[in-house]
């Protein structure tokens, strides 16, 4: 294949699109909600080959290049960054300790006009501080990775997908020792269908969503898979906890919603990773009575040792690495099983369906389920 017109269900990384010396190439949401590569004048593509080249989905391996990790408990000594972060505010102090070194962020922030999660570069601390938080939707990337300067220095994080093909493309134009690269233990992302529908019937209560908060600490940290939306309309505010049944932290811990890339092409579980650094939250035993937020911090490569070791706003605690990724996904997903019978009885029917129609059904049986309105 010598370029991406013919790629589906990919991880919808973006990267081709700033591979592409044409600039021919844009990322589009497909029917089922997930983002894929589009090239708008085939005629002009000269079949050169880069935006395969940097394509992590086009090819079997990881691209690391990693030392012997280390693994650490790691939370920011501010107390209210701790706490406005999702896990222990380990990603939010690298990337301020970065800055202060000379580089710009590249990080995830959302959307609440278009109801999406878009990676952003922050030249500024109060600009960084809008990445605060776990985004558990897919990024638009394609505008901000347009704006990357390959002779510049930047912190980039992202899905390990991302990340693999930015390393790709880094290495392809031997720029990689200007970038540091950090990803995140990854459930994986939902259809961008289902996360309108939700905020839609949110937005029933509380005018337009403003602010959305998907890891809310109110009731600590093992409690935190909670939903707080702030809306326009008399300063409503919806909040809603995966322990009382929140719809949308049911499809997607669920793994009902999730791209099939997701579930048939990951390869980045465990500590398979192209980043320098490996972030997450540190679930299991050893830190089941804290409730403020620990974050499990892996340094996979010596660049990521060292960025760490500079980093002075994080308490670190090291631990073998069977203790960092204790909780976490270690293997693939499989379809989810309540699936299976659907799909069984499609294929014998020849009714023609969409991903998005499946989880439709699945969402109305969820929702009658569990009362849901």
């Amino acid at each position: 294949m010598s370029n991406v017109s013919e790629i589906t269900n990919c991880y919808g990384c973006g990267v081709c699109t700033i591979a592409c010396n044409r600039k021919l190439i844009s990322i589009e949401l497909d029917k089922d909600g997930f983002y894929t590569p589009r090239i708008s004048d085939r005629e002009r593509c000269t079949d050169c080959g880069l935006c395969t080249k940097v394509c992590a989905y086009q090819h079997d391996d990881v691209l690391m290049n990693h030392c012997e990790p280390q693994g650490f408990a790691a939370w920011s000594t501010d107390a209210d960054i701790r706490h406005r972060c999702s896990s222990g505010g380990v990603g939010y102090e690298i990337g301020r300790s970065l800055m202060r070194q000379g580089y710009l962020l590249c990080g995830v922030r959302y959307n609440a006009e278009a109801n999406r999660a878009e990676h952003y570069i922050a030249a500024t601390e109060e600009q960084w501080a809008a990445s605060v938080g776990s985004k558990y939707i897919q990024s638009y990337t394609a505008d901000a990775l347009s704006k990357i300067d390959r002779k510049g220095r930047y912190l980039i994080t992202g899905t390990p997908c991302q990340i693999d093909s930015l390393r790709r493309y880094l290495r392809t134009f031997h720029a990689e020792d200007h970038f540091v690269l950090l990803d995140f233990f990854c459930h994986g992302v939902p259809s961008k269908l289902i996360w309108d529908k939700y905020i839609r019937g949110v937005e029933r209560h509380i005018g337009k969503a403003t602010h959305v908060a998907w890891r809310d600490k109110t009731h600590g940290w093992h409690d935190s898979w909670a939903m707080s939306l702030h809306g326009d309309t008399d300063e409503k505010v919806y909040t809603s906890r995966v322990s009382q049944g929140d719809s949308f932290y049911q499809l997607f811990l669920g793994n009902q919603c999730l791209g099939k890339a997701c579930y048939h092409d990951c390869k980045y579980k465990h500590l398979s990773s192209a980043a320098d650094i490996r972030i997450g939250d540190l679930w299991g035993t050893t830190y089941k009575d804290n409730e403020k937020g620990v974050s499990a911090l892996i340094a996979l490569t010596e660049k990521g040792k060292q960025v760490i070791a500079a980093t002075e706003t994080i308490t670190l605690t090291p631990h073998a690495i069977e203790v960092i990724t204790e909780g976490q996904m270690n293997h693939r997903l499989s379809y989810p099983t309540i699936m299976r019978p659907l799909q069984l009885l499609l294929a014998k029917t020849r009714v023609p369906i969409t991903w998005q129609a499946l989880v439709s059904r699945y969402v109305n049986k969820l929702k009658n389920k569990l009362h849901l309105p």
